[in-house]
């Protein structure tokens, strides 16, 4: 009997030691708000410690000729933009982020272990591209979500293993429009499967639907404080400020993070609009920045090369056509006005998210004198 207890310790120990062992999987968190004037505003934090991303800002006209990638190297899906968009490429070659100039926006989550891709078929080969594909045809080709829904049910998204991760990368997404809808993709046996997003809010691992079930665990969450209460002869009454948010998730998990951005959407302050709205976007996500001590790569060890396991955030004003971002090196704002670009003519244009990866700091010594 001791020694079937010990076996029953050791498994317990095990699953445990499982459970709190580093994880080189991202943990990156998507939400939408909207301003008093109808400002949608859609953002996301990009989480990755196993390597830098050297992620650039790229502008694509309309006309630029694509073509998907495929496992074989194979003649993929070609198609032209029909619109032009701008977002953030990685790698010199996948765009997870961006915005069109109709204001259709969307970003590309981490989902291992979910993502189930069909089988690559070199018969289907030209409706076929590979998982960073996606977010390309999807900025590049649609102005609402029910082209998206349409443009994406009739191609197939199959398992394309990528030079920097040695795997497919699994991915699900989500899509905003200017007025507001918000469209989740998933890929299921085989299959894409779309999900209007009541919350706004997108994170990681396990399936949309399991998340939106989740939330009834946390309907009692408010921003405003616990009544007080009598028990017995000892009146109960809160501690301190912020007493309606006890018991919100506060470790890095992706169930967590869906519940804390979820929680932190619907109690968000009323905004104007515009940048305002932007603000209070970055407000919210940057309560999400993972630690570089929390981005560890597969060895355990944690990576001394990068000052932060979020690499950037950005937010994209679907209403002026404005993509927003800071990054791990430069917490400062900086922006890109589609409205002004060229989207008529010319090549792909790019550029670091940073010029130098180095903090601008402003000394006011000066004005105490």
């Amino acid at each position: 009997m001791f020694r079937h207890r010990r076996l029953i310790i050791a498994a317990l120990f095990l699953c445990l030691t499982c459970l709190l062992a580093p994880s080189p999987a991202p943990a990156c968190t998507g939400i939408k708000l909207t301003g008093a004037d109808g400002t949608v505003v859609f953002g996301r934090t990009q989480e990755w410690g196993k390597f830098d991303l050297k992620p650039q800002l790229a502008a694509y006209p309309r006309g630029t000729e694509f073509r998907a990638t495929l496992p074989d190297d194979g003649k993929g899906l070609d198609w032209k933009a029909k619109y032009g968009f701008a977002g953030v490429l990685l790698l010199g070659r996948s765009i997870n982020t961006g915005m069109n100039e109709t204001g259709l926006a969307g970003a590309m989550f981490f989902h291992k272990g979910f993502a189930e891709y069909p089988k690559y078929d070199p018969a289907k080969a030209a409706v076929s591209m590979a998982p960073t594909d996606l977010l390309t045809y999807i900025l590049s080709s649609f102005a609402t979500l029910d082209e998206v829904r349409r443009g994406v049910a009739a191609i197939r998204v199959v398992p394309v293993v990528d030079p920097a991760l040695n795997a497919p990368f699994p991915m699900h997404g989500m899509i905003v429009d200017p007025s507001g809808k918000a469209l989740v993709i998933e890929f299921r046996d085989g299959k894409a499967v779309f999900f209007d997003n009541p919350v706004g809010v997108i994170t990681n691992n396990p399936t949309f639907d399991w998340h939106l079930t989740n939330l009834r665990n946390f309907g009692y969450l408010s921003n405003t404080p616990f009544p007080d209460i009598q028990w017995g002869d000892l009146k109960i009454t809160p501690l301190a400020g912020g007493s309606g948010m006890l018991g919100l998730p506060g470790d890095y998990t992706s169930p967590s993070r869906f519940v804390r951005a979820a929680a932190l959407v619907q109690t968000a302050r009323a905004t104007k609009g515009g940048e305002d709205t932007v603000q209070e976007g970055f407000r919210i996500l940057d309560s999400f920045d993972l630690p570089a001590t929390q981005s560890e790569g597969s060895t355990g060890s944690a990576r001394t090369d990068l000052p932060a396991g979020t690499q950037y955030t950005v937010l994209n004003d679907t209403k002026n056509r404005i993509i927003y971002y800071h990054t791990m090196f430069n917490r400062r704002v900086r922006m890109v006005d589609l409205t002004k670009l060229d989207f008529t003519k010319g090549k792909m244009r790019a550029m670091p998210l940073d010029a130098v990866r180095r903090q601008d700091i402003e000394e006011v010594t000066g004005k105490l004198r």
